[in-house]
């Protein structure tokens, strides 16, 4: 009886173990910068989303607070959001990885993640620019927007690379 169910257990538990080693490993680059404020990479996105709206027309500043360990967007002479480590995106890029290994295809395996985390990274820095527009401009969209119409648009390009790895790479003869 497990026999029928050895291919579905395998892919599981793939899944499970790179999505734990990645999490760990993230976890312990995190807690290298406990105590200094945000972490690198996410520091880095902040800094590449305020140059993309200081680009199109929406001045920005970023202004640092360490012992929160986050970051403020000034837009237009207001603090308009903050960046934190969750906002990076990293743990949908985790899972995502975790994914798409599980169903392990050679090395159009690594040249799919690739390119998928590069899309993953770009929508991201869209979504943060999005949500720092609206609640620049449109505030009372803001919650709407922050809890469900910009994670929808994260989330929604994992699982759509998520549908077109399996219908066109994993489960192809």
């Amino acid at each position: 009886m497990l026999k029928d169910f050895k291919p579905a257990l395998s892919i599981l538990l793939r899944f499970i173990i790179i999505y734990l080693v990645l999490l760990f490993a993230y976890q312990f680059f995190l807690n290298r910068f406990q105590g200094e404020g945000l972490d690198p990479f996410s520091r880095m996105i902040a800094g590449q989303v305020s140059e993309i709206q200081n680009s199109t027309g929406f001045p920005t500043q970023l202004y640092d607070d360490v012992k929160g360990e986050q970051v403020w967007f000034y837009v237009k002479q207001e603090y308009v959001t903050r960046m934190v480590e969750g906002c990076n995106a990293v743990s949908v890029m985790i899972l995502f990885v975790a994914f798409v290994f599980a169903f392990y295809k050679g090395s159009k395996t690594f040249l799919f993640v690739l390119i998928g985390l590069v899309l993953l990274y770009v929508m991201n820095l869209l979504r943060i620019v999005g949500l720092n527009i609206v609640m620049a401009d449109y505030k009372q969209y803001g919650k709407i927007s922050h809890d469900f119409i910009f994670p929808a648009i994260i989330y929604g390009t994992v699982v759509a690379l998520w549908l077109v790895w399996i219908k066109f790479f994993a489960l192809k003869k």
